[in-house]
């Protein structure tokens, strides 16, 4: 009886093949390491209630003055705060009509209804909301008619179309009255990345039949958003938007009003890429907007930023106040800005820029640090202290005063299953308790976030797997990370052991399988009689947690594994150690061998050690 030990490298390497890799993991899901040990990763539960309209892309918590914590979240359609567990709609006002500019007009026994309305300047999908109708005489009632509808169709720039909750009768022959106000949402963006400039791409017929593309926006539609808070408040821009205001002091009934409607604003930028605070100085930075002396035409390459402690004084001619421009010198456009403890990073389509505060007279200062660097959405960077880890066009990388490609043991197999359609809806975010940068991104079969890869920088190793989440903030001011799904829910993450999205919840289903592994160079065969397991299920609420232990055998490296073993693993007492089937028998003979351990219960929660093999050599034939 001889009993190997089997040890394997923390970390996944899909860089070789699963010969050559001899020694480490070769495949997972839904696993992290902990001490260089593989284990279980935590649950998720929702944390809402009720689902947001639209696609979530964003996910922002903050704190008022008070201690009240809200979190942030926009949607391709809308802009949520969520008080506790239910979302409210803070999506801002784009124009309000004069009372008696909004008519109706309806066809008895259909719930569409034709709305006139001169010069709307609405999209396809918008919401307006109407006020102060009155009945138009049958079942279209003036409560039917005075609430949120979203247009279903564009006829022309004149005239559009609802859908009602009722069908309309041949009494219906009004025109909803005189004073009928309509409140028009701005423009709700796309779920998906359209190239060029045909049928669908852009705006392109979404004003009415024929209708042009919108310019203002050429190539990728996708709706993002960028958020920050000034003080206890919150500043929200959807990309390629203007920049808006919500006062959490006015509570959540209360919409975001564009910062140009504020009391003494001055050339305030009404397009912006992106819009952040500087934590250190209080100056409010639009990326990527209009100048001063150019309004309502973005250039992608500037940055503007206000008054210091100001969200109104933009006026860069001023002498009395800090307000000011920068072009960025190299690249075609900004992609995205990420703020870290010392300075701002600004990344461009081909090249990274510091932005430092200098004060009187200049206040910022930009500062190339990197050429011929790519990011590949502007979600994909996180900041971790001074570090800042992003996913490039093929590449990992981090910045830590110098730009330098992380060594990834998984790029190949990352970059090689991506969806280069959809690239924009990659999404990182930070595991602090874990020490792991997270990035969600679509595999090449799929249009949505469907698989993530994850980098624990405490021990410079990868992991990846199966998660579909399309924004990510840190525990912070909350209890447990948070994320947000297609669904449209609001998620806790490590809440929990198992798939929170399905009532009842179900198992996360983890996994992970080892490199092959041989006798000398591979030359002799082996003949496996036993193995000892050496796991815990510490934590778990499944009574009688179990996991299932496959040996698998092979005699060339190009051929299908020959033989495998399964064998269930159970925990069976506490006392206080725990204690589980304390040995599996097998017969497996190969010249090449690999371990895979599966779980798929509910409440179970695993951390595997190291197995003992009975291992010896067996003959050739």
């Amino acid at each position: 009886m001889q009993f190997t030990k089997l040890t394997f490298a923390p970390g996944i390497n899909r860089e070789t093949t699963a010969y050559t890799a001899e020694g480490g993991w070769y495949d997972c899901d839904k696993i992290r390491f902990r001490a260089g040990y593989p284990e279980s990763i935590g649950g998720w539960q929702k944390s809402t209630t009720s689902p947001m309209l639209g696609v979530p892309r964003s996910v922002y918590p903050w704190a008022t003055l008070s201690g009240t914590v809200y979190i942030g979240s926009g949607t391709n359609l809308k802009y949520y705060v969520i008080d506790g567990t239910s979302p409210t709609d803070i999506t801002p006002i784009r124009t309000t009509t004069a009372a008696g500019d909004v008519t109706f007009s309806a066809t008895s026994g259909s719930t569409t209804l034709t709305v006139t309305d001169t010069n709307h300047g609405a999209l396809l999908g918008d919401f307006v909301i109407f006020s102060d109708a009155v009945s138009l005489g049958g079942a279209v009632t003036a409560d039917v008619l005075n609430q949120e509808h979203q247009i279903s169709n564009i006829v022309d720039g004149n005239t559009y179309e609802i859908t009602l909750s009722v069908a309309a009768n041949a009494s219906d022959s009004g025109s909803g009255g005189t004073a009928t106000v309509g409140a028009y949402q701005i423009s709700v963006g796309l779920d998906t990345t359209v190239y060029g400039s045909g049928w669908g791409a852009g705006a392109w017929s979404r004003g009415g039949w024929g209708s042009a593309a919108d310019t203002t926006v050429a190539g990728a539609q996708l709706r993002l958003w960028s958020q920050d808070n000034y003080g206890e408040d919150l500043l929200i821009c959807p990309t390629g938007g203007g920049i808006y205001l919500w006062d959490a002091s006015a509570g959540v009934t209360t919409r975001a009003v564009n910062i140009g409607s504020l009391a003494g604003a001055t050339n305030t930028p009404t397009i912006a890429q992106q819009v952040l605070v500087s934590e250190r100085d209080r100056h409010t930075i639009a990326i990527g907007c209009d100048s001063q002396f150019n309004p309502g035409v973005q250039d992608p390459l500037l940055i503007r930023f206000s008054d210091q402690e100001s969200l109104t004084d933009w006026d860069v001619t001023s002498a009395t106040n800090t307000a000011g421009e920068l072009l960025v010198g190299s690249g075609s456009k900004i992609i995205t800005a990420i703020q870290t403890k010392q300075q701002i990073l600004v990344f461009t389509d081909a090249s990274v820029h510091t932005m430092q505060f200098l004060g009187p007279p200049y206040t910022f200062g930009i500062q190339e640090v990197s050429s011929s660097t790519s990011i590949i959405s502007p979600n994909a960077a996180t900041a971790v202290e001074d570090l800042v880890f992003w996913m490039g066009s093929g590449n990992f990388y981090v910045y830590s005063g110098t730009v330098q490609p992380l060594d990834c043991a998984v790029r190949e197999y990352v970059f090689n299953d991506i969806n280069t359609a959809q690239l924009g809806k990659v999404t990182s975010g930070h595991n602090g308790a874990f020490s792991e940068v997270w990035w969600f991104y679509p595999s090449s079969t799929s249009d949505t976030n469907d698989r993530y890869v994850v980098y624990n920088y405490q021990s410079k190793i990868w992991y990846y797997g199966t998660l579909a989440r399309t924004a990510w903030a840190d525990s912070g001011l909350l209890s447990y990370p948070i994320a947000t799904s297609e669904d449209g829910y609001v998620y806790y993450h490590e809440s929990g052991l198992n798939d929170g999205s399905a009532n009842p919840p179900v198992a996360l289903n983890s996994f992970i399988e080892s490199a092959v592994f041989d006798i000398g160079e591979g030359d002799q065969y082996m003949f496996a009689h036993r193995m000892i397991p050496d796991i815990t299920f510490r934590n778990s609420t499944e009574p009688n947690p179990s996991v299932t232990f496959t040996m698998k055998a092979r005699n060339f490296p190009g051929s299908a594994f020959s033989d495998q073993y399964d064998n269930t693993v159970t925990k069976i007492a506490t006392v206080p150690v725990q204690q589980y089937t304390n040995q599996v028998f097998l017969r497996l003979r190969g010249r090449a061998m690999s371990l895979r351990v599966d779980a798929n219960q509910t409440g179970m929660a695993w951390r595997l050690g190291s197995p003992r093999l009975d291992l010896r050599t067996d003959g050739r034939r």
